[in-house]
């Protein structure tokens, strides 16, 4: 009976600790990435650069906060279901020319990021979508990095997210981390309340935790350029 019983035990370790794994489900994924609908090519061309860029060939954004709501067939891919923490952002940069970037550089200074976590307020504001800014990450400097096809950085901290949140990307100065001129099933939302969506004057950064914003603005064909790589909390069995 003793060697039966040794014998069967290694098997069983594995079947149990496959069939732990299954019903855990994956521990962490990326969230943003598909393959179908991977990160497009960011880019600037000329009139970009003088005292009034066109608009329609700048491809980056300043002093702003914003989540991609749709991409392709993936909708609301941003939002994440379960508790857990966000441990690393990846971008994908454009790479301006020198005059485009002493223009951006003078206007807004060095290019940055952070990633910020949203979540609904429990007093909700009718006829607005407001989100409340519950955690954020460093602020991160890419003027080394502009040009990278995909970088990304292993945050100091890991970023908390409560479950039903909304994981997105703020530029406290500029980045070149958008491209315009997609399909109109490529929508995002930016931290800009009714009547001021084409104000860029207007724009401010989301970056008070604790504070809530109109994210009130929806745009059709672009895309914000960035993943996050998110852990979830282990799943409690006993309580």
């Amino acid at each position: 009976m003793a060697r039966i019983i040794r014998a069967l035990t290694p098997a069983f370790v594995a079947f149990f600790i496959l069939a732990t794994a299954a019903d855990a489900g994956p521990a962490w994924r990326e969230i943003g990435e598909y393959k179908d609908s991977p990160l497009p090519a960011p880019g600037f061309k000329k009139g970009c650069e003088g005292k009034t860029p066109d608009k329609a060939t700048c491809k980056a954004i300043a002093h702003l906060t914003g989540f991609q709501t749709q991409f392709g067939t993936h909708k609301n891919k941003y939002v994440v279901s379960h508790r857990g923490k966000i441990t690393a952002v990846t971008l994908r940069l454009g790479n301006p020319t020198k005059d485009q970037l002493k223009f951006f550089n003078t206007n807004f200074g060095s290019p940055t990021i952070r990633l910020s976590v949203l979540k609904k307020p429990k007093h909700d504001v009718r006829h607005h979508t407001d989100l409340r800014l519950v955690s954020q990450s460093e602020i991160i400097d890419v003027s080394k990095y502009l040009g990278s096809k995909r970088v990304t950085f292993v945050l100091a901290n890991s970023v908390v997210v409560p479950a039903h949140s909304t994981i997105a990307i703020t530029v406290p100065t500029w980045a070149p981390i958008f491209t315009i001129k997609r399909p109109n099933d490529e929508t995002w939302r930016a931290s800009t309340p009714k009547g001021k969506c084409g104000d860029a004057t207007t724009q401010s950064a989301h970056q008070a935790v604790g504070s809530v914003k109109f994210y009130d603005c929806f745009f059709k064909g672009a895309r914000l350029l960035y993943q996050a790589t998110f852990l979830r909390d282990p799943r409690q069995t006993k309580k």
